[in-house]
């Protein structure tokens, strides 16, 4: 219970992650901001709940009731399916769970906050029966997020598969060939000539997102802020050398700048971008939302391509954000809620709509071969053809991600006191704040 309170203490800690900007303001109350309902006026309908902290997730729910419901006039369902603030949603679903009351049939819960809901005996209905038979077709390191001890609890959203975003007029303007940028080495070359033939910046180290720069790099390099037994890593060698080659990029090498807002989901960075002043962005792939959403004019000029390597031959991607999607065992419909969860995100028609409805990589690669998700969309109209022949190329490539009760410990030590004193105040070194960090962490931990 000191570990639970201790949670519901954390404020927001791993902000905005793709593919799951937080929904609503993040402000108090116990009040849905969105609450919609599907299958209101069928006779004998089966009401199903469903809680999430991102509106956009409502759509994908929405149209699988539709569809359910049309498949199986039998057996309708009554979605009701609310949106909430993040902490608040989390908040309160733990509680709920704790106390034996009040939580949903189904939810999502993001990935950080995750480890807090497998505490325990997790009070989640597994989802073996349905994420067993489709394993061997999908990207195993998402499912592995959400799982305990053989039980798959949570169903992903997305890959979340960490690429680059080129700016191709001025990498055209450079004389940059972006396909022959295959390591760090050649992308730290490609943005020297960069900044010397363009008015632009390589690329740009953000200060209050790691999932966004230090977390991907971290992650292909076989690497992790903690292990796979949950002991702490944040300051080990590889870690450290990485924090190293973001600080030698700003100020060494001088191809890359501060991102403007701290992150690249801000508004001071789109408009930034929008105007040309950097080359490049590394983000997931679920990214391409923020270029529609934020900077329309940018269409036609962006290329997506594989993360560079560390070496000829290394990993070229990393799974970043995420939202697993669980059915409570307080749910009095397990069976259908369960069935009807796995139909919303597993089955491969609800595996082609993580696509064509939110925009998203599908966990199931099988589906990125299938013609549907090659039909022509606003996303390939922005960015061009070939995004899942690249996304095939670089599937096996993603690690899982060791995800703890601590995690948040790391992105605040990040966001808030690694970051600003190497890459901003320049008064410590990688190896020195890492260590600090570290030893708070572990301090923490041992409490």
């Amino acid at each position: 219970m000191k570990k639970v309170l201790k949670t519901l203490m954390i404020g927001l800690m791993i902000i905005v992650l793709v593919a799951c900007s937080k929904g609503g303001s993040g402000g108090g109350g116990s009040e849905a901001d969105e609450t919609e309902v599907v299958g209101a006026d069928l006779e004998n309908a089966t009401e199903l709940t469903y809680w999430t902290f991102v509106g956009q997730h409502m759509d994908l729910f929405k149209d699988s009731a539709e569809r359910w419901n049309e498949e199986f006039p039998d057996r309708p369902i009554k979605l009701v399916a609310e949106t909430y603030p993040y902490d608040n949603m989390h908040n309160n679903l733990l509680l709920s769970l704790q106390s034996g009351k009040g939580a949903p049939d189904i939810a999502d819960i993001e990935l950080s906050k995750f480890p807090n809901f497998l505490q325990g005996t997790p009070q989640l209905e597994p989802m073996n029966e349905y994420v067993e038979p489709v394993l061997a077709d999908s990207v195993e390191a998402r499912f592995d997020l959400y799982a305990k001890e053989g039980d798959y609890y949570g169903v992903p959203t997305h890959v979340g598969a960490t690429v680059m975003y080129y700016n191709t007029e001025i990498m055209e303007q450079a004389g940059v060939d972006i396909d022959s940028i295959k390591t760090w080495d050649d992308f730290v070359e490609a943005g020297k000539q960069v900044t010397e033939k363009t008015d632009a910046v390589m690329w740009n180290v953000g200060t209050g997102d790691f999932l966004m720069d230090l977390w991907p790099m971290v992650s292909q390099q076989d690497s992790d802020f903690f292990d796979a037994e949950g002991n702490l890593t944040l300051d080990n060698e590889t870690n450290v050398k990485t924090l190293q080659f973001l600080y030698d990029a700003i100020y060494t090498e001088k191809i890359a700048e501060l991102t403007p807002g701290g992150m690249n989901q801000s508004e001071d960075f789109y408009k930034y971008y929008s105007e040309g002043k950097s080359a490049a962005i590394l983000a997931p792939l679920w990214y391409m939302g923020r270029f529609l959403d934020n900077m329309p004019e940018m269409e036609g000029k962006i290329a997506i391509k594989p993360l560079p390597a560390w070496e000829e031959g290394g990993k070229r991607s990393a799974g970043m954000g995420g939202t697993g999607t669980v059915v409570t065992n307080q749910s009095e419909e397990t069976d259908l809620a369960k069935e009807f969860l796995a139909y919303t995100k597993l089955s491969e028609e609800g595996s082609i709509n993580l696509w064509k409805v939110l925009g998203f990589d599908p966990p199931r690669w099988d589906v990125w071969e299938s013609e549907a998700v090659r039909e022509d969309n606003e996303y390939y109209q922005f960015f061009g053809e070939g995004i899942f022949d690249m996304l095939l190329e670089i599937k096996d490539e993603i690690n899982t991600l060791n995800i703890t009760e601590n995690t948040p410990d790391v992105s605040t030590e990040y966001n808030t006191i690694i970051a600003d004193s190497v890459l901003r105040q320049k008064n410590k070194t990688p190896e020195e704040a890492m260590k600090e960090a570290a030893d708070k962490i572990e301090s923490t931990m041992q409490e």
